[in-house]
């Protein structure tokens, strides 16, 4: 978790406190510390920068959650769209 903090220029505390919130939740290695995914680390940094600029915690873990949510939805709508046009080009639509 300290290495996690010193990665993210924040403290142990801010990410026991987005644990708390169940904004992420880290593997346990076998000695029980808590191990955090590149992903995890990722949004944990969108989550700080939005406490830093002075949004409560849990209201800046929901923002980064719908973020990530429309990114994705945007995406599929994307692919949707790509294989569309490709039926209309094949004259299969």
């Amino acid at each position: 978790m300290g290495r996690a903090a010193d990665m993210l220029g924040t403290t142990q505390g801010f990410l026991r406190a987005i644990g708390e919130a169940r904004f992420i939740t880290p593997l346990r290695s076998p000695g029980g510390h808590r191990r955090y995914s590149r992903y995890q680390l990722r949004i944990a940094a969108r989550a700080r920068e939005l406490v830093d600029a002075g949004t409560p915690i849990e209201a800046a873990c929901r923002i980064v959650i719908l973020k990530d949510q429309i990114e994705e939805a945007q995406r599929i709508n994307a692919e949707h769209h790509r294989a569309d046009e490709r039926l209309d080009a094949t004259g299969s639509g």
